[in-house]
């Protein structure tokens, strides 16, 4: 048998006061890289070399828009994002383990005796609905 109904609730309580102490988070990710200019004086243009950098970027998708990004000055600027992206993926990790704490909690929690009531006696709860009838419906054309 699993944890019990009051282990499964304090362990959802540990969860929301880690949750309540997270630190600042953004999402997405950064990505350190070099890059050739394409002029061909350069000394990028040199085989040997692997080209202007290191670039650091940050990344995230936006919902129903093109992905973002925007580079990342190295330094302390670099250690906060990439601190703040860390921290993201710990939020992420606390939140997937509290829904599945919770599902465990609404499994293991008894169902209360009046939700069930009407199923027993035969009755049901009364429907409820609009006093004038729907007109009839025009198909679009």
């Amino acid at each position: 048998m699993g944890p019990s109904l009051a282990e499964l609730e304090a362990e959802r309580s540990r969860l929301y006061a880690e949750l309540a102490a997270m630190p600042d988070v953004r999402r997405g990710s950064v990505t350190t890289n070099w890059r050739r200019c394409g002029k061909p004086n350069c000394r990028c243009a040199e085989p040997a070399h692997p080209g202007h950098g290191p670039r650091h970027l940050w990344t995230r998708s936006v919902v129903g828009g093109p992905t973002r990004g925007r580079q990342i000055a190295p330094g302390a600027e670099l250690d906060k994002v990439r601190a703040e992206v860390a921290a993201y993926k710990r939020f992420a990790a606390l939140v997937d383990a509290l829904v599945e704490v919770n599902e465990q909690i609404c499994e293991a929690r008894p169902i209360p005796a009046f939700a069930g009531a009407h199923e027993r006696s035969g009755t049901r709860p009364e429907k409820g609905g609009s006093s004038t009838p729907s007109g009839p419906s025009s198909r679009p054309s």
